[in-house]
């Protein structure tokens, strides 16, 4: 570890706070439907998409109506997904002429792109058109996003709101942030990538010779429209195999250190935009407070065993830190730095290969995920699943003060505590089920590059990731099989879904409820007791679920590698 090294992290630390208000504030206006500078260009829009969907923007839904609404919508995004791939071969915009996508594998990708997964069977570059890339993936990135703002929006109005049975309507909440958010932002940040030297073109992969004289394509497209809303939608997709690794899709230093910026902005601005809905600021940086705790231990967990290297690394004369997998225009700490924040949100984006980490180091990006990918989380769903732990934390208060648990001027009761704990029990439920499934089921034994703790480690994290829509692998399995794009999907289905559903219906309780003043027994939920006694909760309850996973797999393979062993 070096002075530099932190300094980086520090900076970028500070540079996520500080855009956290400004960006609070315009989102909070944005979905209030208030005024902002861009109203005057985009509000004729915006009244026009309503117009011809037949939407009434000032009608609000119940809770379940919302719910349904969004879950009618991802069934259209699968639709349009899956006929794309298994068209493709007769749609236009196919320069190197690929061909129809094998059904499991377009039901597979289908499922993750609506899940805001983007977990990849495939090289994007080898399997998929232009079209296919723009018109679903693309379009999808920036609709799972949209979704997954809507309704951490939507549990915030039942936190805000009182006596009211209706929590927004989501047809409103996703028009506007693609609108006023999602679009502006990504328009501006596509042309900076451009410049910075990503590809943005509709012309003909490019023939080049090279310096031996032999013939070499080198791919293109149009990379840097959906690079853009890959990073700031958390969706993490890679129009290249090799993601953000790739030349192509992340040219610069700065264009990482940007990228990075992108995957955490949005959710760290919905914190603040959760205390100025419910009215007092302190709140969201409350929360705000319990994900940076989390997220500076995994930073400097990480950087420490990457820049530390291993026994067996050392005694190959290999010092100064473990630079396998990682690019040289990047180093340790920046993909360190990267690891963490790609899976303390649900991004899934990769600018170094995780397998090639350390047991320890690759261990943190598995804990991430493992945790409900809350640290900052996803866009919006960091969110509403970081308040699921809010929840059951001050449930717990209750207990221990023997007072009916309050939060933000609503008691928590047991309809709030069970739903809760049905959306976090249903995440360790798909990534252990499906690992133990995976490790006895010939066929997916098969698919395993790797023996022993590392293997079980790779299954343990590709079931891991999919469940907690992240998207990015250990890789060293061949997931491009039946089993693997059925149970993947699965997952993928299950995590996002069924912890929605359980959210949604809290809000609706909440904003159904008398809002309480707070009074000298209130527990205060401001200050640093309050984050102790959240990140507790939160260590706890994902402690019980994957420290037995991990003690098979990333404990053992640094207990392993340090005795000199290799796998």
């Amino acid at each position: 570890m070096t002075v530099i090294g932190w300094l980086q992290i520090i900076l970028y630390c500070v540079i996520i706070v500080a855009l956290t208000k400004p960006l609070g504030w315009y989102i909070t206006r944005v979905l209030n439907g208030e005024r902002t500078f861009l109203s005057p260009v985009l509000r004729p829009i915006e009244a026009g998409i309503y117009w011809v969907s037949g939407v009434d923007e000032k009608r609000e839904q119940h809770w379940l109506t919302y719910t349904v609404s969004m879950l009618l919508f991802h069934v259209g995004g699968v639709l349009i997904i899956y006929g794309l791939m298994r068209l493709q071969a007769l749609l236009p915009f196919n320069p190197a002429g690929q061909s129809a996508v094998a059904e499991d594998l377009s039901f597979n990708t289908a499922i993750s792109f609506i899940t805001n997964t983007n977990w990849q069977n495939y090289g994007g570059e080898s399997t998929l058109s232009y079209l296919v890339q723009m018109l679903g993936l693309t379009h999808q990135n920036f609709l799972s996003a949209a979704t997954g703002i809507a309704l951490a929006v939507a549990l915030i109005r039942g936190f805000a709101r009182a006596s009211m049975r209706t929590i927004g309507n989501f047809w409103v909440d996703a028009t506007r942030t693609t609108l006023y958010v999602l679009l502006p932002i990504c328009v501006v940040y596509a042309l900076f990538l451009v410049w910075q030297g990503m590809p943005q073109t509709l012309g003909p992969y490019v023939e080049a010779t090279t310096l031996e004289g032999a013939k070499q394509t080198i791919a293109v497209g149009p990379v840097a429209s959906q690079v853009a809303i890959k990073m700031l939608g958390t969706n993490g997709g890679g129009f290249f195999n090799a993601n953000a690794a790739h030349p192509f899709e992340n040219p610069t230093a700065l264009s990482n250190f940007v990228q990075m910026l992108s995957i955490f902005v949005i959710g760290a601005a919905l914190t603040n935009v959760f205390g100025r809905m419910v009215g007092n600021q302190r709140q969201g940086f409350a929360i705000l407070g319990v994900m940076g705790v989390l997220f500076v231990a995994g930073v400097a967990v990480t950087y420490w065993a990457e820049s530390s290297g291993t026994a067996t690394l050392h005694a190959l004369g290999l010092t100064g830190g473990n630079m396998e997998g990682k690019e040289v225009r990047f180093g340790i700490v920046a993909s360190s730095l990267f690891a963490v924040i790609t899976t303390a949100a649900s991004c899934g984006a990769v600018n170094a290969m995780h397998d090639s980490f350390t047991a320890l180091g690759g261990m943190i990006p598995l804990i991430n995920m493992q945790l409900g990918e809350i640290i900052v989380g996803g866009v919006g769903a960091g969110l509403y699943g970081m308040l699921l732990f809010i929840i059951l934390a001050i449930f717990v208060a209750g207990l221990m003060v023997g007072r009916t648990p309050e939060y933000v001027g609503k008691k928590i009761e047991a309809r709030e505590v069970k739903m809760a704990m049905l959306a976090i029990l249903v995440l360790p439920l798909m990534y252990l089920g499906w690992t133990a499934i995976a490790v006895v089921y010939p066929t997916a034994v098969a698919s395993m590059a790797n023996a022993g703790p590392h293997g079980f480690s790779e299954v343990l994290y590709a079931f891991t990731s999919q469940t907690g829509n992240n998207g990015s692998a250990f890789a060293g399995l061949t997931g491009n099989i039946l089993f693997y794009n059925l149970a993947g999907a699965s997952a993928m289905f299950v995590g996002r879904f069924f912890m929605i559903v359980p959210a949604m219906a809290i809000a609706g309780s909440l904003a159904s409820k008398k809002s309480v003043p707070p009074s000298a027994g209130t527990f205060p939920t401001t200050g640093g007791l309050f984050v102790g006694l959240v990140v507790g909760v939160i260590l706890i309850i994902g402690g019980l679920t994957f420290f037995p996973a991990l003690a098979l797999g990333p404990i053992v393979e640094h207990l392993a590698m340090n005795a000199g062993n290799v796998f």
